[in-house]
């Protein structure tokens, strides 16, 4: 059944894919002879080319970030809530553009393109990549649709870690940068929930190391254990408790070992709709890029001297509830940042919703993000 769109939508939309023509250098050494990235936009770039904003996505999200794909849609883009006529990033003053990464499974070049060298998929043999890469192949995106300098680069997670890369890699191309949800690097813990889910996927009897496309199967088992194990994190105990409880899925117990408890249920289906919009090993690639990210590597570990370059204005946003990024993370890149003599204004927003708070409609955290953006558009020349 079609829907009706809302009126601060931005309605219909089309996915845009720019293929380039040249090799991509890869931090690893390794290098791409050509890429493609798939990208979406939202409102109309002005004359001067000055009110352009780049989102960018986490782990598993995509290019399709609001709007929708036709009428049948039953959700709209990921960010919906916050993109669009009148909601905080407006698109009535503002062009918004998000791209897939290279690695993902949404149309980028990834281990579902097809390897030149070969013939097939580049599967397990396709490069890891970084957050450098990323953000080096987003200036070219910018670079081709005539962007030199964004009116800002936001986003959650791993979307914030790729804001705080572009402050630092090109500071004369970003004038403000919203890192949400983010952390300065992943604690061991996080990189040790990552392998864990790596080696679900690894060990599940279709993933053929990685050449699964081959056999025209995919590891779903491994893909949807994987895909259990970082929701649970994404979530805090008490907006589980407050969804599920302890409430049984037919009232009783059954003493087995199938679905009893509602929040074993919600697992399954969040695993199992994953594995129908996902890569394996789309998802082994971008787990690797989360645990390499360190800016300050290259500075002997002084995060202060690795932001020594940026330019920008930074506006860093934790939420209460999130502990796979916890605010002392986010208060550990304020830190830096203020002992590099930055701009940055933090705010820790109460919520439940754990790490899933950014993705959100809560509305002191709106509140603050509309704020920012009225600003910005203020000193955004027509």
């Amino acid at each position: 059944m079609s829907r009706t769109i809302p009126s601060d939508s931005v309605g219909l939309v089309n996915p845009q894919a720019l293929h380039f023509e040249r090799s991509l250098r890869l931090e690893s050494g390794s290098e791409l002879s050509n890429f493609d990235l798939v990208y979406e936009t939202y409102g109309k770039l002005n004359k001067n080319c000055s009110n352009a904003v780049l989102v960018c996505h986490a782990l598993s999200g995509d290019h399709h970030v609001a709007g929708y794909h036709n009428m049948e849609d039953k959700k709209p883009g990921w960010w919906d809530n916050c993109i669009g006529p009148g909601k905080p990033v407006d698109t009535n003053r503002f062009f918004v553009v998000c791209p897939n990464n290279l690695g993902g499974c949404s149309g980028s070049t990834g281990p579902l393109t097809t390897n030149p060298a070969t013939g097939k998929p580049y599967g397990p043999d396709f490069p890891i990549v970084t957050v450098c890469d990323w953000v080096k192949s987003q200036s070219l995106l910018a670079d081709a649709l005539g962007i030199n300098c964004w009116a800002a680069v936001i986003g959650g997670s791993l979307g914030g870690m790729q804001s705080l890369q572009w402050a630092i890699d090109y500071p004369d191309r970003i004038k403000n940068a919203f890192v949400i949800a983010a952390a300065p690097k992943l604690s061991t813990q996080n990189i040790a929930f990552n392998e864990v889910a790596r080696q679900a996927i690894r060990s599940d009897p279709h993933f053929n190391n990685g050449y699964y496309y081959e056999n025209d199967s995919k590891p779903s088992l491994g893909l949807m254990l994987a895909r259990m194990l970082g929701h649970i994190t994404y979530l805090s105990d008490d907006m589980l408790d407050e969804k599920f409880g302890r409430e049984l899925s037919d009232g009783k117990i059954k003493f087995g070992y199938d679905v009893e408890f509602q929040v074993e249920s919600y697992l399954r289906y969040q695993g199992r709709s994953f594995v129908d919009r996902f890569d394996a090993n789309s998802y082994m690639l971008i787990t690797k890029v989360l645990d390499y990210f360190d800016p300050a590597r290259s500075t002997n570990g002084n995060l202060a001297a690795a932001f020594a370059p940026a330019n920008a204005r930074f506006y860093v946003i934790s939420f209460s509830s999130d502990w796979r990024f916890a605010p002392i993370r986010s208060r550990e890149i304020v830190r830096a940042l203020l002992d590099a003599d930055k701009d940055v204004s933090y705010i820790k927003v109460h919520s439940i919703q754990g790490h899933d708070s950014f993705l959100m409609p809560i509305p002191r955290y709106h509140e603050v993000l509309r704020t920012a953006f009225n600003r910005i558009a203020g000193e955004t020349a027509p």
